[in-house]
């Protein structure tokens, strides 16, 4: 039986007021199923990384609700949201954002020694030779490609063993070869680990490593793909700038 990992409820996001508001979430349902890999994709400025951010408990939506598990995010203070976030989620940037002075093993290490908590040797293990890092984890991030630093990030995203990880725009500033590595990985941690995996990303090839692909436009959803492929992730979002442009 599949079960829901996320919930978004009738999410609103607004910034600014009065004649200078924008609001960048305008009412989005979505419900992120556990154990599979979903793409979020729309046009720049559709609400795709705001989206994200209110579900990864980065940000506070304007109303609506957000649930992880069975967990409202809206009843938790601030200490409980950062615990949340530290035990039960993972995260993947496209800046990388690693600790430069740290080895690529502190790095992945870092989210768990943060929280008093020893790594599962097993679990470990496992993990680095997922992202084929046994080879670097002495090596500090200028030690290091784009690639091999990006795949850090994923696995000290991992190594918590959190419900959900969300990545947003883990392959924009890697070439085709780094991104297509990081992109396995991150399909092969859905197929093998059970991992659920949100991603944000504008490139239909990375979508096509998906599940689902939800699109948004304007704050809205407005389509969704399951099975996708890179051409039919490409002809639905033309199809979507189409009817935005009539």
């Amino acid at each position: 039986m599949t079960t829901v990992a996320a919930r978004a409820t009738d999410l609103v996001k607004t910034y600014g007021k009065g004649h200078a508001q924008v609001r960048a979430l305008d009412g989005v349902s979505i419900d992120i199923l556990g154990g599979e890999f979903t793409a979020v994709m729309g046009p720049s400025g559709s609400g795709k990384s705001t989206l994200m951010h209110c579900m990864a408990a980065l940000d506070v939506p304007s109303s609506g609700r957000v649930t992880i598990g069975d967990t409202d995010l809206s009843e938790l203070d601030d200490k409980a949201l950062t615990i949340m976030r530290r035990e039960k989620l993972g995260f993947v940037f496209q800046a990388f954002n690693l600790v430069p002075t740290l080895t690529a093993e502190e790095n992945i290490l870092l989210p768990l020694s943060i929280a008093g908590r020893k790594p599962d040797r097993e679990w470990y293990d496992r993990v680095i030779d997922a992202v084929g890092l046994a080879d670097r984890l002495t090596h500090r991030p200028n030690e290091m490609s784009g690639g091999q630093q990006q795949r850090v990030a994923c696995a000290r995203a991992l190594v918590s063993r959190p419900e959900i990880v969300f990545a947003d725009e883990p392959t924009g500033n890697l070439d085709s070869t780094s991104g297509a590595e990081v992109l396995s990985f991150l399909r092969r941690s859905v197929d093998e680990f059970c991992q659920t995996i949100v991603m944000v990303t504008h490139d239909p090839v990375a979508a096509s490593h998906t599940d689902r692909v939800v699109f948004l436009a304007d704050g809205r959803v407005v389509s969704e793909l399951r099975e996708p492929t890179a051409e039919t992730v490409l002809e639905r979002m033309s199809s979507i700038q189409r009817r935005m442009g009539a």
